[in-house]
């Protein structure tokens, strides 16, 4: 994904389960939303149809058995990652997407939804700070770094709790369209981006 080359819209696939976090979907999907010559985000669901959280937010969402293919794949957290991480086929459907897009990332405790398809094993990941332990012990076999705001590790991209989704997500396009591109997109959204994805503020508290 370069900027200079001819315009492509890529195609962004998010997760939603019951009671997901509210900032873990909309913050990034306020950053691709606002790139349209770039980006198209579509919205998925184990079953379709609406789902809500606890928040009182309610998105309709197509059946993950209706995604045939995408360029991105983002799966937030939330409460429902806690049966989340029990669903077989609801893992079983991460693992085969994963498997085929160009792009996996995660937000706050989504990436235990990860870790359990065994796709992370032996990869640098984190997570949100406060549900670290219990991340953890979803998949011993991920090299889990505490400190991080973000962690890229080939195709696969983990942040830490919440907004660390937006961070991780500007670092992404970073990555795709330069540095000056993503502080353009931070600026725009009145965002302080935390540019170092080394650094977790949070790690500490």
């Amino acid at each position: 994904m370069d900027e200079n080359s001819p315009a492509k819209q890529y195609t962004v696939a998010v997760l939603l389960f019951e009671d997901f976090e509210t900032l873990d979907v909309f913050g990034p999907v306020e950053i691709f939303g606002r790139l349209k010559d770039h980006y198209k985000v579509s919205f998925y669901s184990l079953a379709g149809g609406l789902v809500s959280n606890y928040h009182g937010v309610s998105i309709l969402s197509q059946p993950l058995d209706a995604l045939t293919a995408c360029d991105i794949f983002l799966v937030p957290g939330g409460y429902g990652t806690r049966p989340g991480v029990e669903n077989a086929i609801l893992i079983d459907f991460l693992r085969e997407i994963s498997n085929k897009t160009n792009h996996v990332l995660t937000v706050c405790t989504g990436t235990a939804l990860l870790a359990k398809t065994g796709l992370l094993d032996g990869r640098k990941a984190t997570t949100n700070k406060r549900a670290f332990d219990w991340v953890v012990a979803q998949r011993e076999q991920v090299e889990w770094v505490k400190k991080a705001r973000w962690v890229k590790d080939g195709k696969f991209y983990t942040s830490a709790g919440v907004s660390a989704g937006m961070d991780m997500v500007l670092g992404f396009l970073a990555d795709q369209h330069g540095l000056e591109f993503a502080r353009k997109v931070a600026f725009e959204i009145e965002y302080d981006w935390t540019e170092n994805s080394e650094e977790d503020h949070f790690y500490l508290q």
